[in-house]
């Protein structure tokens, strides 16, 4: 698993999200840890790393 940090954009809080490294890609929505707020995330993974990351609020 991969711990990736990175400002909600909601309520601007740096928190973290854990990713499946053996995956290459990851679209979903998942919750602010800190604020619960829906938050759309799109995520490219190559050996192990994120090499793309964007979050953003979801509707």
């Amino acid at each position: 698993m991969i711990e990736y940090f990175f400002v909600c954009p909601w309520c601007w809080q740096r928190i973290s999200v854990l990713i499946d490294g053996s995956l290459t890609r990851f679209q979903g929505i998942e919750d602010c840890e800190v604020c619960c707020n829906p938050i759309a995330f799109d995520i490219r993974i190559e050996e192990g790393e994120v090499v793309a990351f964007r979050a953003e609020k979801a509707q």
